[in-house]
């Protein structure tokens, strides 16, 4: 602890503790949807009923994790506290034909201007427009009750199917502030004071470098128009390579129409001046690489519109600096306004001009669509192609070599059997047959005997093929029925027919063998026994 005493380390301790960020414009959350009910595998029973059938009722569905523009809604301070977020599952089915309730989507409100990401950095949704929902993970499907999975050659089986697991998977939300001018300059060139002055934002102001370390956002109202305006941290040489903040706020300027320049004319350094100021700020800002290059009509920041502010004219040695600097600013051909964020000098026609601009980029712009925008990742049937489509290849994994199977419905097959149950096992045995797998393995060279994995080879479900796929349920005959019951031996009514005819055709003949002998006279003496 040094030369500070006990108590003020102890209250250095508890503030470190107690004191959480104000404002997060990035995050990482684990999503997960919620899992879909088992099915149930249920015999209806009844008195006077002995084969009432199956009634076992279907899963519910788990509920989706679902991302919503809220414009209620303005930092991602909430999921930097509570990251992991899961919906709720589903329920189970039961007897009686009785159908799981499915399980409720949480929606998770987020600012406009959110971008999500995988944790590999690729862009999956640019969330823009309040009520816009992304589905970021979902729930995963109710198993079918036994009652589902009856046929005509399957009357009454003895199994059912299980609920798919809800998607699982973590990403990155970062906040990309939506505004219309986006305020770039040193520190304590008067852009927090500028904001100050032109709306009604009140931000921290301060006589010392890098008073602002949160962005902040204004609406300024000029005539007939209203636009916001957006203030960033400040930029200095080489931050680029990480020096001061760096340019990890500049994504707050990805979306402004205008970038304005805030020059200070009154700065007490030597080696600067607003001319060179402008330059190193741009080449900068030219260093910075935006991960929404790929998304359609967006426009790179060195192509935006820019304006330069020369502020601070109100000091004597500003007023100065501002006229010997204005004709080589004018050289890179965009306006230039002197301004004083204290004396309110020429913010007038900044705001209308800058009015101007705002409204001529809006007229540019396609016409938004009024409803609720609903958008969904791509799922596992658009990366593994078609719902019919089976592949089938021979990979190494373990020094050995495997069959790896993958398609959307195999892996859902293998998903919803449960291995615990023969009957299920055939099931998915006969489903499996009837979708080609087989003839794929032998196409692909497999022979009996080979390890087979269906899914991928690292974490799917591998087993020994045998052509035949025999099992346990199949060795009692077709799904629903029983040998023991088939040859049981027991005559049918047509049989029992004719052994009646047979058996009475047989007395008649004993009796007319019988009275022939009668009438012929022949006795039997019983002193002959």
């Amino acid at each position: 602890m040094g030369d500070r005493s006990p108590s003020s380390y102890i209250q250095e301790k508890y503030l470190r503790r107690i004191i959480v960020p104000s404002f997060v414009d990035t995050v990482t959350l684990h999503v997960a949807g919620g899992k879909g009910g088992h099915g149930c595998a249920s015999i209806h029973r009844e008195k006077f009923k002995p084969l009432g059938g199956p009634d076992g009722g279907n899963g519910g569905n788990g509920g989706n994790v679902i991302l919503e523009v809220s414009e209620q809604t303005t930092t991602l301070l909430n999921y930097h506290r509570a990251p992991h977020q899961k919906a709720e599952n589903g329920v189970p089915g039961s007897g009686d034909h009785g159908d799981g309730k499915n399980g409720a989507n949480i929606i998770l409100p987020v600012p406009e201007g959110t971008v999500v990401k995988d944790t590999k950095g690729n862009v999956l949704a640019d969330l823009t427009g309040v009520g816009t929902q992304f589905i970021v993970a979902e729930g995963g499907r109710g198993g079918l009750g036994n009652a589902a999975l009856a046929s005509k050659k399957r009357k009454a089986p003895g199994f059912a199917l299980l609920g798919e697991p809800g998607e699982e998977r973590d990403i990155v939300l970062e906040l990309k502030s939506v505004a219309d001018i986006a305020l770039v300059g040193f520190p304590s060139a008067g852009k927090s004071s500028l904001i100050a002055a032109m709306s009604a934002a009140r931000p921290k102001i301060a006589d010392y470098p890098f008073t602002t370390l949160v962005p902040n956002l204004g609406v300024v109202q000029a005539g007939d128009e209203r636009y916001t305006i957006a203030d960033v941290p400040g930029l200095i040489e080489g931050a680029s390579q990480g020096r001061g903040l760096g340019l990890e706020f500049l994504r707050h300027i990805e979306r402004c129409a205008v970038i304005v320049h805030v020059l200070d004319a009154a700065t007490f350094e030597p080696e600067r001046d607003p001319a060179s100021d402008l330059k190193i700020i741009e080449t900068e800002l030219a260093q910075y690489k935006s991960d929404l290059g790929e998304l359609e009509g967006y426009v790179p920041l060195g192509q935006r519109p820019r304006v330069i502010v020369i502020n601070k004219v109100d000091v004597p040695d500003g007023k100065e600096m501002a006229e010997l600097q204005r004709l080589e600013l004018e050289e890179y051909g965009w306006p230039v306004f002197e301004v004083s964020a204290v004396s309110r000098e020429g913010l007038k026609e900044l705001s209308f001009a800058l009015a101007e601009m705002v409204a001529a980029h809006r007229a540019q712009l396609p016409q938004l669509e009024t409803e609720t925008q609903i958008i969904r990742p791509r799922g596992i049937g658009e990366l593994l192609g078609d719902d019919t489509q089976i592949s089938v290849r021979a990979v190494k994994f373990n020094g050995e070599t495997v069959y790896e199977v993958r398609g959307r419905r195999p892996e859902r097959w293998v998903r919803q059997t449960d291995f615990a149950n023969n009957e299920a096992v055939g099931y998915l045995a006969d489903r499996l047959a009837n979708a080609g797998v087989e003839e794929e393995l032998m196409k692909a060279g497999a022979l009996p005997g080979d390890p087979v994995v269906i899914g991928p080879v690292e974490s799917g479900v591998i087993f020994d093929w045998e052509p035949t796929m025999q099992t346990g349920a199949e060795l009692l005959g077709p799904r629903g029925s029983d040998l023991r019951f088939e040859e049981s031996g027991r005559a049918t009514r047509k049989e029992k027919k004719a052994r009646y005819h047979e058996n009475m055709d047989a007395k008649a003949a004993a009796r007319e063998e019988l009275w022939t002998e009668r009438m012929q006279g022949v006795w039997t003496d019983p002193n002959d026994y």
